[in-house]
C-alpha cells in the first residue's frame, strides 16, 4: 500500500470513529512550501463542549463559552499552539506551555515532559499528547509525545517520543487522545498516523472538520507556517458560540 492509500485509509478510520477526542497532526500542505498544524477538540460532556477556540497573534487557546459552568478548567482551558523563533509547539493541555518554558531554559522537549504526567481524569487518564516543529536546521524536523496511563498501574506514567522523518508534500503524522467511544475511554495505542495534508490550510481545514463526529466535535484550528518567511497564521472553527 502506497503512502496514500495509507493516509487516505487513516483518515477513513478517523471519520468512522465517533470519539477520538483531541488531536494533532504535523505536516506540510500539498500545493505549497507551507508546514501545516492541526488541533481539534471534542466532547461528550456538557462541560467538554463549553470550549471554543480563541486566537491571540501567534497562539491559540481554549476558553470557556459560559465560563459559569466550567468545573476543572485546569483540564479545559490551556495554550494549546505557543510558539518561540523558529519553533512551533502544540498539545492537548497546559503541557505546552511547560514545553515552551523548558525551551526558553535551555532545555528539550523530553525533558520538560519529564515533570507532566497523563491527566489525572480517573478512570480514562487522558493522555497528554504533544507535538514540536524545529525549522531552526534545514529541511525542520518533527517530534511527537504521548503520556499515557501504564496499564498494569495507571498511577504511573508510560512515555513515548517519536521522531518521524520529515513528511512529504500533502502528508502529516498525528496522534489523538482516544481509539474509541467507550466507559472508560481507551487510550490511543500505535504508532503516529500518516494523513492527508491535502490543498491549502483552508481545504485541510475543512477535510478534517467533516472526518469528525458531528455531534462530538467542538473546534479546529490550522496553523499555516512559513517555513521561508518565518510567519504563520491560524484558522479557526467553532462549533459552539455563546446563546
Amino acid at each position: 500500500m502506497d503512502a496514500s492509500a495509507i493516509a487516505t485509509a487513516n483518515l477513513d478510520v478517523l471519520r468512522k470513529n465517533p470519539y477520538p477526542g483531541r488531536g494533532l497532526v504535523i505536516g506540510r500542505s500539498s500545493v505549497d512550501e507551507a508546514w501545516l498544524m492541526i488541533y481539534w477538540i471534542m466532547g461528550r460532556s456538557a462541560q467538554s463542549r463549553n470550549r471554543k477556540f480563541v486566537v491571540a497573534g501567534n497562539t491559540l487557546r481554549t476558553e470557556p463559552i459560559d465560563t459559569r459552568q466550567m468545573d476543572n478548567p485546569e483540564l479545559l482551558i490551556y495554550d494549546a499552539m505557543l510558539e518561540l523563533p523558529s519553533i512551533y509547539l502544540v498539545s492537548n493541555g497546559d503541557q505546552t506551555r511547560t514545553v515552551y518554558d523548558g525551551l526558553l531554559a535551555g532545555g528539550n522537549f523530553d525533558s520538560a515532559l519529564e515533570k507532566r504526567e497523563r491527566e489525572p481524569d480517573a478512570p480514562h487518564y487522558t493522555p497528554r499528547i504533544s507535538g514540536m516543529l524545529d525549522l531552526q536546521n534545514y529541511p525542520g524536523a518533527v517530534t511527537l509525545s504521548i503520556l499515557k496511563a501504564n496499564q498494569a498501574n495507571p498511577a504511573k506514567t508510560d512515555r513515548f517520543t517519536y521522531h518521524p522523518a520529515r513528511p512529504p508534500r500533502g502528508f502529516g503524522v498525528g496522534l489523538t487522545t482516544y481509539r474509541g467511544d467507550a466507559n472508560p475511554l481507551p487510550s490511543f495505542s500505535g504508532d503516529p498516523l500518516l494523513l492527508p495534508c491535502v490543498g491549502k490550510a483552508e481545504a485541510v481545514l475543512d477535510t478534517y472538520w467533516n472526518a469528525l463526529n458531528a455531534e462530538n466535535r467542538v473546534a479546529i484550528a490550522v496553523k499555516q507556517i512559513s517555513a521561508q518567511e518565518g510567519t504563520s497564521r491560524i484558522l479557526v472553527r467553532n462549533r459552539f458560540t455563546a446563546q
